[in-house]
């Protein structure tokens, strides 16, 4: 055999090989290469936009947490006042209540000691008409005197 033949076999068989190829196989793993590209283009889209997502989220969770801080301290202030409101209300009606037993015990007071005196008088006005018996010598009877015996009883 020829060399030169050979060879030339050789080109024509790879020629029509690389014909076959370009024109059955080439296509379709230039087509799979191609949707293999756009997926992974599409995942790292994807991985972007969640990436955009998460710091978007983040952010809104940060917000939202100072906003719920804030809230919380606030609600926190006006329960203080509120029980700053409370606590002085007690004291005022603390100082009521006890401005009225201490009046209630000065009108007990005064009522007993007003009381203290009717019986001491009485006491008195008593002891008034023993003594006048001593000095007199004789029974004074009360009431034929009681006139006196009053008179006696509202001068004391």
């Amino acid at each position: 055999m020829n060399l030169n033949a050979t060879l030339i076999a050789q080109f024509v068989v790879f020629f029509i090989l690389a014909g076959f190829t370009m024109k059955f196989v080439w296509p379709p793993l230039i087509k799979a290469l191609d949707e293999r590209a756009k997926k992974i283009a599409d995942g790292l889209a994807a991985a972007d936009r969640g990436k955009a997502d998460l710091a978007a989220a983040e952010k809104r969770i940060q917000g939202e947490l100072a906003s719920a801080r804030d809230e919380g301290q606030k609600r926190i202030g006006e329960a203080e006042k509120r029980a700053q409101l409370i606590i002085e209300e007690a004291k005022k009606t603390a100082a009521e209540e006890a401005a009225r037993i201490v009046a209630n015990a000065r009108a007990d007071a005064q009522q007993q000691v007003n009381q203290a005196r009717e019986e001491l008088r009485g006491q008195v006005a008593t002891l008034a008409v023993k003594g006048a018996e001593q000095i007199l010598k004789r029974e004074v009877n009360a009431a034929a005197h009681a006139d006196l015996l009053n008179q006696l009883k509202t001068e004391l």
